[in-house]
């Protein structure tokens, strides 16, 4: 499938500005590397096949199973980031479908990632419940709501397209969170949205663009 120019340009704009750089000090055996370095947990929670892996190893930037590790209805992958001179892990779990999961991905997290599949008007259907769940374990992390695949997504009718974003602009108010419309496939949104998550974590000044115009991918708040 070619790219739209809505989605070409939509992938550029992820790597605007230096709010958070990969860190080139890496190293798991340097003692002083780990010591100045601060952890934070992130979930990705969301129904079966929606993207959430190809999701998480966009931003990462390893292939699956690369420098994390899976275990039973969980998987886990850390990145870190340079942030205004300090040192960021993102501790990223993401619950595979199974709601049991849940306390362990949730508990002492930031941030939590619900995902649907734009495509799929029942993973967007399921959010509500993956939000309460959430919530039982965990009432202080940000909220974020998340439309995967949006490149099969803007090959639909604008009509469908309208009729999807309404209800998804719906949820996103009602859980009071942040919605992006994203695709791992053409890094749309992708590192935006993680951009988002660390300003608004460490209160630092970064603008984000809404846009509810149909056939681009949407930003909501």
């Amino acid at each position: 499938m070619s790219s739209s120019p809505a989605m070409v340009a939509a992938s550029g704009n992820d790597f605007s500005g230096s709010l958070a750089m990969p860190c080139c000090t890496n190293n798991p055996n340097n003692k002083d590397s780990m010591e100045d370095l601060v952890a934070l947990k992130i979930s990705l929670l969301g129904d079966y096949h929606i993207g959430k892996t190809s999701f998480l190893t966009k931003y990462v930037g390893k292939e699956k199973g690369e420098e994390g590790f899976s275990i039973t209805g969980l998987n886990h992958m850390d990145k870190t980031l340079c942030v205004s001179g300090a040192r960021i892990s993102y501790n990223i779990w993401e619950v595979e479908g199974d709601v049991s999961h849940i306390p362990v991905a949730c508990k002492d997290s930031v941030a939590m990632l619900f995902m649907f599949d734009l495509t799929s008007r029942c993973t967007l259907n399921s959010i509500i419940s993956w939000y309460q769940q959430a919530r039982k374990w965990n009432q202080t992390a940000i909220p974020v709501l998340i439309g995967t695949k949006f490149d099969d997504f803007a090959q639909l009718p604008l009509d469908v397209q309208w009729t999807i974003a309404l209800q998804a602009r719906a949820y996103a108010k009602a859980l009071n969170a942040t919605l992006f419309f994203s695709s791992a496939a053409y890094n749309i949104n992708v590192n935006k949205i993680f951009k988002f998550i660390t300003a608004k974590i460490f209160n630092l000044p970064w603008t984000l663009e809404r846009n509810l115009t149909i056939g681009e991918p949407i930003i909501d708040y």
